[in-house]
Formats: C-alpha cells, structure tokens, sequence
C-alpha cells in the first residue's frame, strides 16, 4: 500500500497519467498501422506488383507473431520505461531510413529492411508499454484509463490509415505532374480523314505546376469501321515515334497481313507533352487508363510514357480504339497519371520520423518512474525460463487445443486476404480491375469513414454479447463479418462511377468486420482464462497475427492469377473453414454475458 501511494505521489509530480497515457497508447498503435497498411498503399503507388505487395508486407506480421518468445527478455534487460523510450527513438530512425531509401533504384528492398525493424521495434514497445501500465498504475486507476488507452490506439489507427494516407495522396497531387484527362468519343458522323490529326510540333514552357498536356482534350474517334491493315500501320506508327522520341522501348512489331483488309474498329490519335522542363535526374513515368464511361474504347498504343529532361517538350503519342460493332454515340473518359510519386512519401515518412523523435524527447521526460518498476535479476533467470516454458506447454494441454487453434487461424482467413488486397483494389484503374480511386480517396474512405464504422460495430457486438452470452451469437458474428464481403465483389463487378457507392459498401464490410471480431476477441480472452491468463492470452494474440500472415502472403498471387472479381468471389468462399471450426470448439454457453457469476 506504502508503495502505491508513493508511486502516485511520483505520477502527480509528472503532472498524472493523463500527460502519458494518450500519447503512450498513440505511438503504440501508428507503427503498426504503418507497416501493416500504410506499406501496402505506399508500394502500390511507387509501382510494386499486388504478388509482391502481400507477400513481403505480410511476413512484416511475423514480429507480432513471435513476440510471446521474447518477451520475457524485456522483464530481465533494463526497465520497461527503459524499452519504451529506447524502441520510440527506434522507430523514428526506421521511418527515417524508409525516407532515406525510397528515391533508391533498389528501394523495395532497402524500405522493407526498415519496416522489420519498425516492426520488431514495435512489438517490443507493445510489450513495455502494456506492463509498464501496470507498473505506474494502481488497479483502480488501470480500470479507469483502459477505456483511454483503447481511444487513443484507435486515433491511431484512424490517423495512420486515414489522415497520414489522406496527406501523402495531397502531396503526390500538389508535388507530381499533375494528370491529364482526355474525352473521347464516338461519332456516327465523323470519317477517318478528320479522326487522325498527327501534329509533332514541340511546345514552349508554360507557367504554373508541372502538368501534362493532351491536344486534343476531347477526341472524336468515327464509327465507320477501317481495315486492320490500316490500324497495324497506324499502331507501329505510334509506337516508333515513341521509341525514337524516347518515351517507351517496346519494339516495333511487324504487321500480321493475313485478313489485312478484315474491317476493325476505328481509331483516334491523342497527342501528350509536359507544361515544363523537369530536373535533369527526373524521369516522369505516367499510364493512360480508362477512368470513367462506356467500356467500348481501348487504349492501343503508348498507354505507359516515359517522360525526361529531354523529351518533355515533344510529342508523345497513343492510340485510342473504338470497339468495331459500335455504330451509335457514346463516350468515355481516359486519364494519364503518374505511376510513382516518390516524393510525396519521402516528405510523410520524414514527417513521421520527427514525430516519433518528438514522443522519445516526451516520454523520455514525463514518463514516471515506479519503484516496481526494474529488471529481474539475473538469479531468477532460471526460474523466469522455467516458467515461461511451463506456461507455453499448458496452453497447449486445453481441451480441442487442435480445433482452438484451428478457429484461431482460420476465423479471418478471407478477410486476411481482404485486407491486404483492398488498397490495390481501390488504386488501380478501372483497365487493371479497379476503382481507379485516388490516394487520398482512399485515406478518407477506409481511414476515417471505415474506422468508424468499424468501431461503432464492435460496440455493438460487445453490448448484445454481454446480454447474450457469446455461444448464442457466435454464429451470427461470424455470418455479420463475411457475408458483407459480397459488397466488394458487387465493386468488382460494377466499377460504379459514384463514389458514394464505395462509401456505402466499406461500412457495411467495416461494420460487419468490427461486429463479428468482437466474437473472436472473447473467444480469445475465454480460451486464455486459468492460472495463466496473461501469458496464454500473449499466445492467442500471436495465432491471430499468424492468421493474418499466412493466407495474406498469397493474396496477392491468387489476385493477379484469377482477377479482383474472381478473387473477392474466393473471399468469400473462404470463410466456409471458420463455420466448421466454430461448430467444434469448445465453449460455455454462459459465457460472455454481464450477469455470469
């Protein structure tokens, strides 16, 4: 009791739990919201592939995973106020070196280097952190602040997939070329002579950002069919003037001239340059895609630009196809943006690495120092490993322990490939498959408006537990957390035009995934209750992040093998496994609800 009071009088010279806790809880939650999702956004706009996104983003799980074996070691080496400030200045040298090393030719590489060590850091500070919080508070004051700590983890969240994605995907648009949209359509009245406009005369410098030029911006393609051989002499036309101008390497392709005069669709020439000289160490990579409107045009030729120092004012060109049975007016609209935007994420994970030097420099100073809190001596070391080992094995002496761990794993298996894929999905255009959404679209979609859906979710889910008991609603969560999946396959098919169409389909999925999570949390916090009810609850936290890990490693594979509609479809047939494991697991039908003695 004297040492209670004493710590108390140490926190209330601090200036009290209230200067620590919310930014404690903060920066424990932003790293892991960066690695696991902000990564993903990151590499998907500087050019990485969905197979390698998922796969090398989800073995960033593993610290998560393994992070029981190790933590034992934090009770033995230093303090746990120790670990916390030490992992902070850690981490903030991570986000640094991801800044450093993403204008690097070899960058994935490099920037994964640094995730694993934010991860490994992170981990370890979750470890410090959740037992320091015992240290520094009394049981009375830890029931009072649990509900803050979980707040101010979730502002995390929402700040880390959310505001922070918002803010790169403002500085790609303020930083990066700007885009160039192009309309083109269809025209029963007009004739190939007037359709084709070939103009390779340079341009002058302009004032203003740096932007993309289209001459022309609406392009008015006839429906009056024209030979294939025309099309093949036009198309290598493009694609050799491309070459010599540097802005593309693909070869020149001889023409097929079996069914030479077979009539095809008719066709466009659009003509693009840059408003400006860029530096002279400056390659501007920019994709024409189809963006919005009837699906009856595609692009040819030149849909992937490579622009320079000594090309910019030069004309490149592409070639827009109108389908050959098209004999009616109608339209879409085509854009040409940047594939990479480096700096726009230097500057965020700069800002990033200031942030976490700020809270090593705060914390540092207003932590409190509790007297219990202190490393164990090296003579208990035995008995710390002893027990850690006796620890590990009981969990593994529960009854159905192969069907617990089986409902463990399996429990989100299609939504661990969800998550990892969903990123991709809204970024990439509506040629590729996607929403074709930009950055910050995405960060106000799935970081804020999502989130809260998400929460809101599991607040309702843990109310009707506690009323219920969570045996009666276990299926029910599990039918609430997968069957809104169906929504982003209805995304994949439609491609709607209408944002507020994806808004209304992420919170329903983000609603329904918060609402039936709350199931497997409990099942967590019941398989873990006994004698050792902290470690065996450690273990169960490592099995979930082992069940994001596995089956998000190969999203991205299945992804580019089968298509996001087919995909989204093996998502949700996907959680059929878990409805087994639920049926076999043990489980009191009294547990979970408010009034269980």
């Amino acid at each position: 009791m004297i040492v209670k009071k004493t710590l108390h009088k140490e926190k209330k010279n601090k200036g009290g739990a209230w200067t620590w806790i919310p930014t404690l809880y903060f920066a424990e939650g932003l790293p892991y919201v960066i690695v696991i999702t902000l990564s993903v956004i990151m590499y998907k706009r500087l050019g990485i592939s969905n197979a390698d996104i998922a796969l090398y983003t989800s073995w960033l799980y593993l610290p998560w995973v393994i992070k029981p074996f190790w933590s034992p070691l934090i009770d033995l080496i230093r303090t746990k106020r120790f670990w916390i400030v030490a992992m902070q200045l850690v981490i903030g040298a991570g986000m640094a070196g991801v800044a450093l090393t993403i204008p690097a030719p070899d960058f994935f590489r490099f920037t994964l280097l640094f995730f694993w060590l934010i991860a490994f850091s992170s981990a370890t500070h979750d470890i410090a952190a959740d037992g320091f919080y015992m240290h520094a508070l009394d049981e009375g004051e830890q029931s009072f602040f649990v509900g803050i700590r979980s707040t101010f983890y979730r502002f995390a969240i929402i700040f880390g997939q959310g505001i922070l994605v918002i803010l790169a995907g403002h500085l790609e648009s303020t930083l990066t070329v700007s885009p160039a949209e192009i309309r083109v359509i269809s025209s029963p009245e007009k004739f190939f002579e007037n359709t084709l406009i070939i103009d390779s005369s340079s341009v002058k410098p302009m004032e203003g950002q740096l932007r993309v030029i289209a001459q022309p911006d609406t392009l008015e393609i006839s429906t009056k069919p024209q030979t294939k051989q025309t099309v093949d002499f036009y198309v290598n036309f493009v694609r050799k003037m491309n070459i010599i101008n540097g802005f593309s390497k693909t070869d020149v392709v001889v023409p097929d001239t079996t069914d030479s005069m077979e009539p095809v669709g008719n066709i466009g020439i659009v003509k693009f340059m840059l408003s400006n000289k860029p530096d002279d160490d400056e390659e501007i990579v920019v994709n024409l895609n189809y963006h919005e409107g009837d699906r009856k045009f595609n692009v040819i030729a030149g849909n992937k630009l490579v622009f320079n120092s000594s090309n910019w004012n030069k004309p490149a060109f592409a070639l827009v196809q109108l389908e050959p049975y098209v004999n009616e007016k109608t339209e879409a609209v085509f854009k040409l943006e940047p594939v990479r935007a480096p700096l726009a994420w230097i500057i965020t994970f700069g800002l990033l690495a200031a942030l976490f030097f700020i809270f090593f420099v705060y914390h540092n100073y207003v932590l409190p120092e509790p007297k219990t809190d202190k490393p164990v001596l090296s003579a208990g070391l035995q008995k710390i490993t002893s027990e850690f080992f006796r620890t590990f094995f009981r969990f593994f002496e529960k009854r159905k322990i192969v069907w617990i761990i089986a409902f463990l794993l399996l429990y989100r298996l299609g939504e661990a490939q969800l998550i990892k894929m969903i990123g991709p999905f809204f970024l990439d255009p509506k040629s590729a498959g996607g929403l074709g959404l930009s950055t910050s679209d995405v960060g106000l979609i799935y970081g804020t408006v999502g989130v809260a859906a998400l929460v809101i979710g599991g607040i309702i889910g843990g109310i009707l537990i506690s009323k219920h008991g969570l045996k009666k609603l276990l299926f029910t969560m599990l039918v609430a957390m997968n069957i809104p999946n169906i929504a982003y396959v209805y995304l994949a098919y439609a491609q709607p035009d209408q944002i507020w169409i994806v808004y209304m389909c992420v919170v329903i999925e983000q609603f329904g995934y918060g609402f039936g999570f709350t199931a497997y949390m409990m099942y967590m916090i019941y398989v873990s209750d006994g004698q050792y009810k902290a470690s065996h609850y450690a273990i169960t936290t490592g099995f979930m992040a082992l069940g994001m890990m596995i089956p998000g490693m190969f999203s991205g594979i299945i992804q580019e093998a089968v298509g996001y509609q087919l995909f989204f479809v093996w998502v949700c047939i996907a959680a059929i496994p878990a409805f087994i494991a639920a049926k076999l697991i043990p489980l009191n039908p009294a547990f979970g609800k408010k009034d269980r003695k």
